[in-house]
């Protein structure tokens, strides 16, 4: 039997009256990517042609191995599962970057903490006007931040919970990124 697994998907679309092409980031859990297909046109509605323009299964994070569970099986420990989108900018560079960031934390603070020692935040941006920030936001704020399983769809998470692993594990294998273009009729 294949077990559940997290998927972290990288969603790209040109929505209706758009320039060019948006991109989010979702999260499902499933036995296959395949099986994600419904309900990522159901996160992404009127959007138009969506495709993945990456993915990677997650496994482990920080050397802690994540397991999805049933939501009847209690958590091994009180580490979450916390997703960060950073965003800085470069001199002369006519964009925002973006560095996205799995973290195993006790609370948000933490997580926010350690984001900001990334090499990310402290070389993407340049004085007040042009600081690294967490999206939507100037500066670092709680509230732009999620666990994993805030952001699951309301069946995801009645059904699942994210678990991780109590200690830190060494030699993990680092989880494979699969970077293209990859239409959802060919998955």
């Amino acid at each position: 039997m294949t077990a559940y697994k997290l998927f972290m998907i990288l969603l790209g679309c040109r929505p209706e009256g758009r320039n060019i092409e948006q991109h989010d980031i979702f999260f499902g859990v499933a036995k296959e990517l395949r099986d994600l297909i419904p309900e990522i046109k159901a996160f992404w509605k009127n959007s138009g042609s969506i495709h993945i323009d990456g993915y990677k299964t997650v496994t482990n994070v920080n050397g802690h191995q994540i397991y999805i569970t049933e939501k009847t099986v209690s958590k091994a420990n009180s580490n979450n599962l916390f997703f960060i989108n950073l965003g800085g900018y470069k001199p002369g560079e006519f964009d925002e970057f973006h560095y996205k960031i799995l973290s195993i934390s006790k609370d948000k603070n933490e997580a926010i903490k350690e984001a900001k020692k990334t090499a990310f935040f402290q070389h993407t941006g340049f004085g007040k006007k042009a600081s690294a920030h967490i999206d939507d936001k100037y500066g670092i704020d709680v509230d732009d931040i999620y666990s994993i399983e805030e952001i699951l769809s309301p069946e995801m998470k009645s059904k699942f919970s994210v678990t991780i692993s109590a200690e830190r594990i060494k030699n993990l294998v680092v989880d494979e990124l699969y970077l293209g273009y990859f239409k959802l009729s060919d998955l």
